[in-house]
């Protein structure tokens, strides 16, 4: 997000100098494609080339001060960094958009990520061949450990507040061994601070019949500045949307959603329920 906002801020202050990217690119000896890249937010930036353009720009202090602070954060690597190409470049993808957030909201078909336990991470790297396919540069247990780090920056001081719809087929289609599903109901029954769950029923009533098409999650930032980001999860790649239409119709789809599903109580007692339904039909 810090690469994000540095590329708005940049292709501002250029724009507003009547300048073109060539233009820019020959005042601070650079080539086109470095600039390019920088507004593009697609590279970590050096901060030496920043500093180059606000110098070159003439950018006041205050701008200056503000404009280098969003480039330090953006400079910076995450704890993904070293093991992005173990763990999935996916993962890496949500870890980064979930670094520094407010607030995330999720829709899932399927048990997130940031509240699977352990044993149920470890079962769908078994059983999940789709979304854990094998590849020369994963490592299965680079990929657990990278979802079990992601928790805990939830958990974090500070960290942001969580809310997810859960549709129920995540919670009565087994895609786990059965064991391991009634312990992980357990778990999203008694969720931790900061955290809510909403079991949206099979045959509840969406507001327009706003039946969603994939998973997606919205992620807001302290800095109001920097915007709303949705990602929209599907099998073999992750849609990150930042236009502002867009990501209002993920939110309006969200808020239909919750208001359709159970309240956090409810869906507490939903899923103690088939937990224990779950160990009956197996004992």
């Amino acid at each position: 997000m810090r690469r994000l906002r540095l590329a708005r801020e940049l292709t501002a202050l250029r724009k507003a100098a009547n300048l073109t990217i060539e233009e820019l690119a020959k005042l601070i000896g650079e080539s086109r494609s470095k600039v390019q890249r920088l507004e593009g937010g697609t590279v970590r930036p050096k901060e030496a080339d920043v500093l180059k353009i606000l110098d070159a720009l003439q950018v006041s202090d205050e701008k200056w001060a503000q404009i280098y602070e969003i480039a330090r954060e953006a400079a910076e690597r995450g704890w993904w960094a070293p093991t992005a190409a173990q763990m999935g470049e996916r993962q890496a993808l949500f870890a980064n958009l979930e670094a520094g957030a407010a607030t995330i909201r999720e829709y899932m078909p399927v048990v997130p990520g940031l509240l699977q336990t352990e044993e149920y991470i470890r079962a769908i790297s078994q059983y999940d061949d789709l979304t854990w396919m094998p590849s020369a540069s994963l490592e299965p247990e680079a990929m657990v450990r990278g979802r079990i780090n992601r928790q805990r920056m939830l958990r974090r001081p500070n960290g942001p507040t969580y809310e997810v719809v859960l549709d129920e087929l995540a919670i009565t289609r087994p895609i786990v061994p059965a064991s391991v599903l009634a312990s992980q109901l357990r778990r999203l029954a008694k969720p931790e601070d900061r955290v809510r769950v909403f079991v949206l029923p099979i045959r509840a009533q969406i507001e327009a019949f706003s039946v969603p098409k994939s998973p997606f999650s919205i992620y807001t930032y302290p800095d109001p500045d920097d915007g709303t980001v949705v990602a929209v999860d599907n099998v073999t790649a992750d849609l990150v949307l930042t236009d502002e239409e867009q990501v209002q119709r993920y939110e309006l789809l969200y808020e239909r959603l919750r208001k359709a599903a159970l309240p956090p109580d409810d869906s507490a007692r939903l899923l103690t329920e088939t937990a224990d339904e779950i160990e009956r039909a197996t004992s």
